[in-house]
């Protein structure tokens, strides 16, 4: 983020100003309540304006029977309504394209809320609203606090009614003037009575409901409250854009400093205490320091959940970063932790502290002591990656280095020069283990070079000014040396963990990118975060797979967790870490060892969150020898953390939504099924029935030739009925992978015969065969090439014409065997080309074809890929303007 300054407008606000260009201005009358007068207010200020010479006009007004509003209306042009049939009765509602084609220079819209009829452009008025601002037409309209949607629950909790209608909160946001119409509640309620706003047995109705006392006190209240915060935002957006340093104390706000110590919660708390106190928002800014060390994000993770915004700023100058912000949002009060500064800090007044009460003399400041830490806290680990004793140790060490060096040089060297190699050694401990121990450092070496090789030797005594000269700037280079290597080192250690952290992140953020299932997505969360914390990880999701858990909701239960992935393999908690686990998991918040609850645990738990609850639960096994993360690590996990359960949630959905289309697709297929049963099977049972029924009753007195004709009928429709119960049930087989082929060599010119013979029988057709001489043999099923012949010749037999030709052929095609069924039928819709194997599917019917189940192809495509074949179809056959041609490929 970039500061503003008091010398050039905000960018932003700039931006926004631009925005609004070319678009129309909204005016929004805003009430606490029906009633108070907003339609009332809106038409006398239009009226005013229209004897001033402006074009208005009225595209709706509700006048809900009240008189004296509708007396207001006379005068105005008001444009036709939109008639809408609905229901057997016509609606009546705003006519969007005349207001857009009449294009007046203000157009009244009465009830922003209002949800259109049926049928409408929009189903919002509001969104009808947005058109015409976009059309650059201005637009008054008139709204009640409680159809805010941010509002709708706390309305329902006061009011006990909750309102349907509701407008986005940014519609108020974005208008360009909100007038607020208001009127004490009591007067409301005598207007109420008086029958000023309802009839009187809808009045009667109200006052025992809605228009309590209380209620209209609280709904007043919100829309004092929601205009004020409206005024205040106009006029931070004023000096934004015009470059006017604040505050200006219009309206209490609150910023509060959050720092990387383990005060900064206390701090953060007491900042939201004192925002309830004074009513007002709460800013929580985080200033980063290059080379500074520590965490925030618990600290601002804090605020958030307290509701308040948060900013994060870069800057080395902390005051002046602090105040440059705290005048462009206009905040008014400014809280920070009172801190335990260094000694020399509090002697020469450089603390936090003491540089704004010198320069913050147009804010509020508050100072917060951390009761919880009486003593200073130990200087943060978070950048360093060695034990504490090795920074201590190195001090002597280099000095002795460097002492071993200067005897070697001593005899080639003037006395004075020597004292550069124990800079040397200075500005080596500063960079590798800080400031600190590079003074420590500079003070040890300037003792063993004086000791050792200023003369006199051998004593700490000075001999001459020369020397003291010399002295005293090897003591100031030293320690600035100290001071400056040590920050740029620890600069160097953050910016190389920053670097570590974001390459780690842009890595998983590209593979999981790539496509991949839901295992290998769990695989690589836990790889990811084993290498990123530095110790085994493993990833633990719920027993379901994919339920999630909504924070309050799950207080106190307990959800079967399941190991997904570890990193090593053996890295699996124990039973009492799993209980741990699962408490995260129910509880959505961080267990185990380094937090505040089960801290004896060797493992620590943290919850993948994301939007609608916990995805499931990450694991590292900190073990007494790891060292804990440091900052810049634990914060790169916690974004990893977020990317991994966004991807998880993601895959969850994409499941849900495959699992979901499954069950459609089976329910279709079902109802597809029973759609069959009920007409397709009906016929063949009605035939039978009919048949049987005719025979019983009167079948002794029909001549010989009509009972032979109703016997063959019912075994006819026998034989068809069964056709088609062993058509589903080899669906169902196939469906279930109940089909296995027994594989032997097949001589296809006696199964393309046989096939023929009995379809052209019971059709009393001729099928003609074309067969290549030297056909190879296949492995196949015979049974089932039988069948899939029996259903292709049948198909083509059914939709060609009753003196239609019909042709099997069989070919060799290089590795593969083709069989060729062509019919010279009506063919197939191009479009229906695709979905002819699909079950159920027939592309077309006539009264002249028999009725089938559509399960002939279908079947037919299942058993040719049983057996390892393809299949398809063509149409029209190639070489002439109609007819289908079905093929059949095998390896040969």
């Amino acid at each position: 983020m970039v500061l503003t300054t008091p010398s050039r407008p905000d960018p932003d606000a700039l931006l926004a100003a631009a925005a609004r260009d070319g678009r129309g201005r909204l005016k929004v009358f805003l009430g606490a309540a029906p009633g108070v007068g907003k339609t009332f207010e809106m038409l006398t200020e239009a009226r005013r304006r229209a004897l001033g010479g402006t074009d208005i006009a009225v595209g709706l007004v509700e006048t809900h029977g009240r008189a004296e509003t509708a007396a207001q209306v006379a005068g105005l042009e008001v444009l036709p309504r939109r008639r809408i049939p609905y229901r057997g009765q016509a609606l009546e509602e705003f006519d969007l394209d005349a207001a857009l084609a009449r294009r007046p220079g203000i157009l009244l819209l009465d009830e922003l809320a209002h949800s259109n009829a049926p049928g409408s452009r929009h189903p919002k008025r509001w969104q009808d609203v947005e058109e015409l601002r976009a059309a650059g037409i201005e637009v008054w309209t008139t709204m009640n606090v409680q159809h805010l949607e941010s509002l709708s629950d706390a309305v329902a909790r006061i009011t006990g009614v909750r309102v349907a209608e509701t407008v986005p909160d940014r519609v108020l946001a974005e208008a360009d003037a909100v007038e607020l119409i208001d009127i004490p509640p009591a007067e409301l309620l005598e207007r109420l009575r008086g029958g000023k706003v309802y009839r009187p047995d809808q009045a009667e109705r109200a006052l025992r409901g809605f228009f309590r006392e209380g209620n209209l006190t609280a709904l007043r209240e919100m829309a004092l409250r929601r205009t004020a915060e409206r005024v205040d935002a106009d006029v931070t957006g004023y000096m934004r854009a015009n470059a006017i340093p604040g505050p200006w104390p219009v309206a209490d706000r609150v910023l509060v400093l959050v720092g990387a110590d383990t005060a900064a919660e206390n701090v953060v708390r007491q900042a939201r205490r004192i925002a309830d106190t004074l009513r007002a928002p709460l800013i929580a800014l985080h200033v980063e320091r290059p080379g500074a060390s520590g965490d925030p994000g618990a600290a601002m993770r804090l605020a958030e959940s307290l509701g308040a915004e948060t900013e994060t700023l870069v800057a080395a100058d902390l005051p002046s970063a602090m105040l440059d912000f705290a005048r462009g949002r206009n905040a008014t009060h400014l809280v920070l932790g009172r801190g335990r500064p260094v000694l020399w800090r509090r002697l020469t007044g450089r603390t936090l502290s003491a540089a704004l009460l010198r320069r913050a003399t147009d804010f509020t400041l508050h100072l917060v002591p951390d009761p919880a830490s009486p003593g200073r806290a130990a200087p943060a680990r978070a950048d360093r990656d060695h034990p504490a004793w090795l920074g201590w140790l190195s001090i002597p060490v280099l000095a002795a280095a460097a002492t071993v060096i200067g005897l070697a040089l001593d005899d080639s060297v003037p006395d004075g020069m020597l004292g550069m190699v124990y800079l040397a050694a200075t500005v080596a401990a500063a960079v590798a283990f800080g400031p600190l121990h590079g003074v420590l450092a500079a003070g040890l070496s300037f003792l063993l070079w004086n000791f050792l090789f200023l003369p006199p030797r051998y004593t700490l005594t000075i001999a001459g000014p020369q020397d003291v000269v010399g002295a005293i700037i090897f003591g100031l280079v030293a320690l600035l040396l100290a001071g400056t290597a040590g920050g740029l080192g620890r600069s160097v250690r953050v910016a190389r963990a920053r670097l570590f952290g974001l390459r780690r992140l842009v890595e998983f953020s590209r593979r999981l990118g790539a496509p991949q299932g839901r295992g290998d997505l769990v695989e690589l969360v836990a790889q990811e975060a084993e290498r990123v914390a530095g110790c085994p990880a493993c990833v633990l999701l719920p027993l379901d797979g994919g339920g999630l858990l909504e924070g309050d909701a799950v207080q106190g239960t307990e959800t079967d967790l399941v190991l997904r992935a570890a990193l090593p393999a053996d890295a699996e908690p124990d039973e009492g870490s799993l209980a741990a686990a699962r408490w995260c998991f129910s509880r959505a918040q961080p267990t185990g060892r380094g937090t505040d609850t089960l801290p004896a645990l060797p493992w620590q738990f943290r919850p993948l969150r994301v939007a609608r609850g916990v995805a499931g639960v990450i694991g590292l096994r900190l073990s007494d020898r790891t060292a804990p993360l440091d900052a810049e690590r634990d914060r790169t996990l916690d974004a990893l953390l977020d990317q991994a359960a966004l991807a998880l949630d993601r895959a969850a959905l994409m499941e849900e939504s495959a699992r979901g289309a499954a069950r459609a697709e089976a329910d279709a297929l079902r109802t597809t099924l029973l759609t069959s049963l009920g007409h397709d099977l009906r016929t063949p049972l009605t035939a039978i029935r009919g048949a049987l029924e005719t025979l019983r009753t009167v079948g002794d007195g029909l001549p010989p030739e009509t009972r032979a004709d109703l016997v063959a009928t019912a075994e006819e429709e026998s034989v068809r009925l069964g056709r088609y119960m062993a058509n589903i049930l080899d669906m169902v087989r196939l469906e279930s992978g109940g089909v296995q082929p027994r594989r032997e060599p097949v001589d296809i010119a006696a199964a393309v015969d046989g096939a023929a013979d009995r379809a052209g029988r019971a059709a009393g057709r001729t099928v003609e065969r074309r067969l290549d001489p030297r056909l190879p043999a296949p492995k196949l099923d015979p049974a089932l090439l039988d069948q899939v012949l029996s259903n292709l010749l049948d198909n083509a037999l059914k939709f060609s014409a009753p003196d239609g030709h019909v042709v099997i052929a069989a070919q060799r095609e290089g590795a593969n065997l083709a069989i060729t069924v062509d019919d010279d039928g009506p063919g197939i819709p191009r479009e229906d080309l695709p979905r002819i194997f699909d079950p159920f599917f027939r592309a077309t019917r006539t009264d002249r074809i028999a009725a089938g189940t559509g399960l002939g192809l279908a079947i037919g495509r299942g058993l040719v890929r049983a057996m390892g074949g393809q299949i398809a179809a063509e149409s029209p056959v190639p070489g002439t303007a109609g007819g289908t041609r079905m093929t059949l490929r095998f390896p040969a």
